[in-house]
């Protein structure tokens, strides 16, 4: 008896599962950046460069940014 039911539920959950996986999905709307997110990167973006240029004037010998 509960076999039977088990079995049940499994089949009624394969089918829910692949009616699911059968609807077409809507494509995500890309979002744009808000300010200050565009901010936080550029502030991320000028402390690599900061810590990069301190990096090169520790070591007089190797000149050039890589």
């Amino acid at each position: 008896m509960l076999g039977l039911q088990l079995e049940s539920l499994v089949e009624t959950l394969k089918s829910k599962v692949g009616l699911l996986r059968r609807k077409k999905r809507k494509p995500y709307i890309k979002m744009d950046k808000s300010s200050s997110v565009r901010v936080e990167i550029r502030r991320k973006k000028t402390r690599d460069l900061i810590n990069k240029t301190l990096k090169i004037a520790d070591r007089p010998g190797q000149r050039a940014l890589s």
